[in-house]
């Protein structure tokens, strides 16, 4: 879409896509000059106009896996490597999940519908050939986290990768949003960030191990020492938005929740990062990612017929939202 005409030369963008830049794109723009993300003020005199644009695809009941994958990447780069994704059941989780299988990786992907990651976990591992174990899982219960961690512990042994997909999401007003569906949303993005971020830690990525010493000498002509504590470490990845930048209609909630996600990252860093100061200490490496919009999927993503009315939590992780 950044290709799109500058319509101060052949006329005014059509009144639909209009209507999505400024209510389903969150993107400000006018009749004469279109802004914001991917539409630069003025254009090339070869790209294409609004009408040669390809339409946004129909939205999808279930995700499938892609039916032809290229290598950008080394295709062992994570040989081996144990990935925990909530919200692996749908959308953006799902596809990493795919991702990352079909680069060597084992994966553990939770969701509150334990149907919807079962029959996501087949397609995974028909396309892929890797393991993949789905356990049911709700981000705001920390005991059923830990009974979850401890399953997938149980399956594969470690855990290398954690991944905060789930998320809860609705189109709304903020002068219709009930107190329950504000902190439903706050409860399952930022609540359920830290939920399993905190449980995984405790349970893995820094509990250590008892080893001896390595040594070639036969233990009996050792000194006494102290058998030595490494740390697992381990990698989380929080999936987040730009909702609370930019300011975004009907996202009051959600953008709210993803702001709160994004400033637990430097105190989550602060506190857990620093024990990396040696190959026995690794440290748990925290990062935050912002996916792009995503077109195809039900719920608030870029809808060239945005509406006022309120709707239901699409899940990319799980549950429907009570106004």
């Amino acid at each position: 879409m950044g290709g799109a005409r500058n319509p101060g030369a052949s006329g005014a963008w059509p009144a639909g896509l209009q209507s999505w830049l400024v209510e389903g794109g969150g993107l400000v723009a006018s009749s004469s000059e279109p802004r914001g993300f991917g539409f630069p003020a003025t254009c090339p005199a070869n790209c294409p106009a609004p009408s040669a644009m390809a339409q946004l695809p129909p939205d999808v009941e279930e995700d499938e896996c892609l039916p032809e994958y290229r290598y950008l990447f080394c295709p062992d780069l994570l040989q081996d490597k144990v990935a925990f994704i909530t919200g692996g059941g749908s959308g953006i989780g799902f596809r990493i999940a795919e991702i990352f299988m079909r680069h060597g990786c084992h994966t553990v992907i939770a969701s509150r519908s334990l149907l919807r990651v079962s029959m996501a976990a087949k397609k995974l591992i028909a396309a892929t050939g890797r393991q993949c174990l789905p356990l049911s899982m709700d981000v705001r219960a920390p005991p059923a986290i830990m009974t979850a961690v401890d399953q997938a512990l149980k399956e594969f042994g470690k855990i290398d990768i954690l991944i905060n997909g789930a998320a809860g999401n609705f189109l709304c007003p903020a002068s219709a949003l009930s107190f329950n569906a504000f902190r439903t949303v706050v409860d399952i993005d930022t609540i359920g960030t830290f939920n399993v971020s905190r449980v995984l830690y405790e349970k893995f990525f820094r509990v250590g191990v008892l080893s001896a010493r390595i040594s070639p000498l036969p233990a009996a002509h050792l000194p006494p020492h102290p058998p030595v504590l490494q740390d697992h470490g381990g990698v989380i990845v929080n999936i987040t938005a730009t909702l609370n930048l930019r300011g975004q209609v009907l996202q009051v909630h959600a953008g709210s929740a993803k702001a709160a996600v994004g400033m637990g990252n430097p105190f989550g860093l602060s506190t857990w990062a620093p024990r990396g100061s040696s190959p026995d200490h690794p440290g748990s490496h925290i990062l935050q990612v912002i996916p792009s919009p995503v077109v195809g999927r039900k719920g608030p993503s870029l809808d060239p017929r945005p509406t006022l009315t309120p709707k239901p939590l699409q899940e990319t992780e799980q549950q429907p939202l009570l106004p």
